[in-house]
């Protein structure tokens, strides 16, 4: 799963898409920007998430998480990574947990999502959310991962079966995509 990765925050950074409109982290930021720039670079770097961190996050959403989803965690920072449809909840250094929890609890309402035991990760094109669905039957908490629909609140499609599958289909998606 590293490899997928890095494959595809490799290529946002050939491509020359790592750059946002607002105040990068100094350990993310491109050291030979003009800070004042409007737009500002930003590089991946090696996740400083803890164990006990994952944990204190696990005991405030109420459900434990995936460990192929700590391991994507903990392996690097970014603040934009999309594979195919997918695009990831930003997981900048020193305020990943702020915007994981922002998606979790405040992007839709939560009663659609959280509170009826799907947790949101990911953004689905431009139309939906990608969630781990704890209501449905899994080993080792690596919940299917189901789509939802923001116009369509009570209902969840199946879409994966979980985390690391997820990861190698989106990766192949991505590649017939490019053609």
């Amino acid at each position: 799963m590293d490899k997928i990765i890095d494959k595809y925050l490799d290529e946002i950074i050939t491509l020359d898409l790592n750059s946002r409109p607002i105040k990068i982290e100094p350990e993310m930021a491109d050291k030979n920007t003009d800070q004042y720039q409007e737009w500002n670079k930003w590089f991946p770097i090696k996740s400083t998430v803890t164990d006990k961190e994952l944990q204190e996050l696990e005991k405030e959403i109420g459900y434990k998480l995936p460990d192929s989803y700590k391991s994507f965690l903990k392996h690097k920072h970014f603040y934009e990574f999309y594979i195919a449809e997918c695009s990831f909840c930003s997981h900048p250094v020193n305020t990943w947990r702020v915007e994981l929890m922002k998606m979790i609890f405040n992007d839709y309402p939560s009663e659609n999502l959280i509170e009826t035991g799907r947790i949101p990760f990911a953004s689905w094109s431009d139309w939906g959310l990608l969630c781990f669905d704890t209501t449905l039957k899994c080993e080792n908490f690596e919940y299917p991962i189901v789509l939802w629909d923001h116009e369509v609140y009570d209902e969840f499609q199946l879409q994966y079966e979980n985390f690391e599958n997820m990861m190698i289909e989106l990766a192949q998606e991505h590649e017939e995509q490019r053609g």
